[in-house]
């Protein structure tokens, strides 16, 4: 039995997997364009994508184009599958990588840590690009399918639905967390009848993707029989040898327990979801002081009361150097016991799939 396939309008991916956008330098044109071979849809995270262009600290705009530009094109001579971007709405330069995104073609624009009210408004005539929210409950879905049509007369052409499992920043409350009333099974049938008649207002399909949490073949049949058209996986993929971190970033999940995954405090002000470790600590015991900012590339960053710069510290695990950072991982971070090819990875999670058919 094979995978069913998964559209967003005209574009087909011969599985229903999206690979989730993980930023600093974690999921680049290598991990993206090995998961569009397998059949998936490949993504670069846009955040602080130029964090190593040298002259990134006194242009920072300019950097973060150039080498997501770079990376888009370098992912086009690896693969001929489909090839999105994650962008966050909460990043200064937000505007200038969307349109980038789109100058270069992209398939796709996947956009949260905030509500992407005016992405629409980047089309120009001829674009094919496929604009993709994240959301995290029915009512942001709501919210931005009346704002696109009355503004834009433009529906999403489809949803990610990041349930409170997954890693990086979180669009929950602490305490909302561990709430079962959050759980993603359930908010993915609130969206799914949510905008279920938008849709069919416009004779048309929008389809909904779990995130957060979706770990096996099983999950992913889970999410699909309660009616998801896919799934987008980010923690899974970083144990590949194609995830485009340091071997040392791989080791920490595989070396993490259930117990390191902790909820933290971000400096751009949302809970976010890492692995615990001697930096974190000190953060936590005050041993962190005010920084002075290098790159100002989150609008909801608090730059004279946050005691480190998240690029920086994302940057310095993201090559494997934890005194200076940390990891952002999912709850099932812990799970990760081991480094394969994005190939086999596919192929256990198809295994999977099919045995849960019968199980």
């Amino acid at each position: 039995m094979d995978f069913p396939v998964l559209k967003i309008g005209d574009l087909v991916s011969p599985i229903p997997i999206i690979q989730g956008g993980m930023g600093v330098g974690i999921s680049m044109a290598g991990l993206a364009s090995a998961v569009a071979n397998e059949g998936g849809i490949g993504v670069i995270a846009a955040a602080m994508i130029g964090i190593d262009e040298p002259d990134v600290s006194v242009n920072p705009t300019e950097a973060n184009i150039r080498a997501l530009k770079r990376e888009i094109r370098k992912a086009r001579e690896l693969s001929g599958g489909i090839i999105g971007v994650n962008i966050m709405v909460a990043m200064t330069h937000y505007a200038d990588l969307v349109i980038a995104s789109i100058e270069e073609g992209i398939d796709i624009i996947i956009s949260g840590a905030g509500l992407p009210m005016d992405l629409p408004g980047y089309l120009v005539n001829g674009a094919k690009t496929k604009l993709v929210p994240i959301v995290s409950s029915a009512r942001a879905a709501k919210l931005i399918c009346q704002k696109w049509l009355s503004k834009y007369n433009y529906l999403p052409d489809a949803f990610v639905l990041e349930g409170p499992k997954a890693g990086g920043h979180l669009g929950f409350k602490k305490e909302q967390i561990n709430d079962p009333d959050y759980a993603l099974d359930k908010l993915l049938i609130e969206v799914i009848e949510t905008v279920k008649p938008f849709a069919a207002e416009r004779n048309t399909t929008i389809p909904v993707i779990a995130a957060g949490g979706v770990f096996t073949g099983g999950d992913i049949r889970e999410m699909l029989n309660l009616g998801a058209a896919g799934v987008q996986m980010g923690t899974r993929f970083v144990g590949t040898y194609e995830c485009d971190a340091n071997p040392g970033f791989k080791e920490t999940y595989l070396n993490a327990g259930k117990e390191d995954l902790v909820i933290i405090k971000s400096p751009v002000g949302l809970p976010g979801r890492a692995i615990k470790n001697q930096f974190l600590d000190e953060v936590e015991n005050g041993n962190k002081k005010p920084f002075k900012c290098p790159y100002q590339c989150i609008k909801t960053c608090d730059t004279d009361k946050s005691p480190y710069c998240i690029a920086l510290a994302l940057a310095a695990a993201k090559k494997g150097k934890f005194k200076n950072g940390f990891a952002f991982a999912g709850a099932n971070a812990y799970r990760v016991n081991e480094i394969v090819s994005v190939k086999d990875l596919i192929r256990s999670l198809l295994l999977e799939y099919d045995q849960s058919c019968s199980a």
